[in-house]
């Protein structure tokens, strides 16, 4: 076996995120699949590239020259690329985004705001990896959300817009569960529950874990899936409840209730490269996103009234 740019890939994600569990999130693979590439990187490069240490994974001296000449082997190939793309009459747009429920109406909604530009759209799990290819080159606009009170850090050269300030999380359960037919629900009432989460780095289990510590107990998250249908069936069966934005669709054996209080909230931003997008062109893109947001507040009626009440919170679509 040859060394790939992909391995390069995988042992930088590693080194980045600090465990195998992580770094297979955000590379949307398993964390075995990782494991066993992993393996096969070693047997070529002739030895453990990382160590378990008191915080994660550690990379060996040998590790440590693996990474450091991945680094700069994929930073060229960033700029291949990006020059390149500099180059091209008419370049699209490329958008990266994590799974919000705005996604599934943006397609639409991008054509009717951008009719005379191709946009390619990319579903990233993790806002680092986001981030990171928006720095690199590899996308040209980011659409990501954040928890809390957590900023997800941006590279230079970069602008960014709020596009939602605040919407509050809401708890999806099974059809089955006990508190399935209150209209509102305590969060204090789901102690003892087992969670499952969608990513690890917008700040979304640090302030969840925070608001359960607040409500008096300490949260069990056990499934971290980045496959929404998947998510969606544990929960189902029973097996599990999730935070979830108030815009979510129904699903079929499930509820989706609000909290009360709100003890949980998080915001939606836009950022792109102003080397890349233009000040126009970067407006086109938050009206289209901010309709496709707005489309899917009819989902559920609960969140309609909450969203009314609060229109210093509505996107300027002007």
């Amino acid at each position: 076996m040859q060394l790939e740019l992909r391995h390069l890939e995988a042992v930088r994600a590693i080194a980045e995120a600090g465990s195998l569990g992580r770094a297979a999130m955000r590379l949307g693979v398993s964390q075995p699949a990782l494991s066993a590439q992993l393996r096969r990187i070693e047997q070529v490069t002739g030895g453990e590239l990382f160590v378990r240490g008191r915080s994660g994974v550690e990379p060996t001296p040998l590790g440590e020259f693996v990474l450091s000449v991945a680094r700069r082997v994929l930073g060229e190939m960033d700029a291949l690329t990006a020059g390149a793309r500099a180059a091209a009459p008419h370049p699209a747009l490329r958008l990266g985004c994590i799974q919000l429920v705005l996604v599934d109406r943006l397609f639409g909604r991008l054509e009717e705001e951008l009719p005379d530009h191709e946009v390619d759209i990319a579903i990233e799990h993790s806002a680092t990896t986001l981030t990171r290819m928006l720095g690199a080159g590899k996308y040209d606009a980011i659409l990501y959300g954040e928890v809390g009170d957590h900023e997800v850090p941006l590279p230079d050269g970069v602008a960014a817009r709020t596009l939602i300030p605040k919407e509050p999380a809401c708890v999806r359960l099974s059809v089955t569960h006990p508190l399935a037919g209150q209209e509102e629900i305590e969060l204090a009432d789901l102690a003892g529950e087992t969670w499952t989460t969608l990513t690890d780095d917008d700040g979304g289990p640090e302030a969840m874990t925070d608001a359960c510590l607040q409500a008096g107990f300490t949260p069990k998250l056990r499934y971290r899936i980045a496959d929404r249908k998947m998510r969606w069936e544990l929960i189902a069966a029973g097996r599990a409840i999730s935070m979830c934005q108030p815009t979510s669709p129904h699903v079929e054996g499930t509820v989706l209730r609000p909290l009360a209080g709100d003890p949980l909230t998080g915001r939606i931003r836009i950022a792109w490269n102003r080397a890349a997008v233009t000040e126009q062109r970067a407006g086109l893109l938050y009206r289209a996103a901010g309709r496709a947001y707005l489309d899917s507040i009819p989902n559920n009626t609960f969140y309609g009234t909450w969203w009314e009440a609060r229109p210093e919170l509505h996107p300027v679509l002007v």
